[in-house]
């Protein structure tokens, strides 16, 4: 994967970890942006715009190979700053969704609950690294 979010700083110096269940085949590397499916499930975020983003789980914490692993759970932090790449431009403040490729984007209008993954510290072009405040 490339993209991957990069921590800043860490709500309560943890992020506020959560686990969820994830495949037990799926090779998810630290930084991920994840999506969140049902039941209580995390995989890499996958939607190509913000009228296609789905509820955000948070950040995985942690590299999880498929290479000889039968883990089924992977942790993902959901309180902080995080570096992260713009899929087009973003407005200073206002909230951000996970999108395919470890980008965020500027949520849709009318956006709600936990497709708002957090918002923008920075304003943003397309492919510009900014900060933002993920919070789940």
């Amino acid at each position: 994967m490339t993209n991957e979010a990069v921590k800043v700083e860490l709500t309560n110096s943890t992020g506020f970890p959560r686990r969820y269940a994830c495949a037990s085949g799926a090779a998810i590397t630290k930084g991920t942006l994840l999506k969140l499916t049902d039941p209580r499930t995390a995989a890499a975020a996958d939607a190509t715009g913000a009228a296609a983003a789905v509820p955000c789980a948070g950040i995985a914490a942690m590299d999880k190979s498929i290479t000889n692993d039968d883990s089924n759970t992977i942790t993902a932090w959901t309180d902080g700053v995080f570096e992260c790449i713009a899929s087009g431009a973003i407005t200073l403040g206002l909230p951000i969704s996970f999108l395919v490729n470890n980008q965020v984007c500027q949520s849709a209008v009318g956006a709600s609950g936990a497709i708002i993954a957090g918002y923008a510290l920075e304003a943003a072009d397309h492919a510009e690294t900014i900060n933002v405040r993920v919070r789940l």
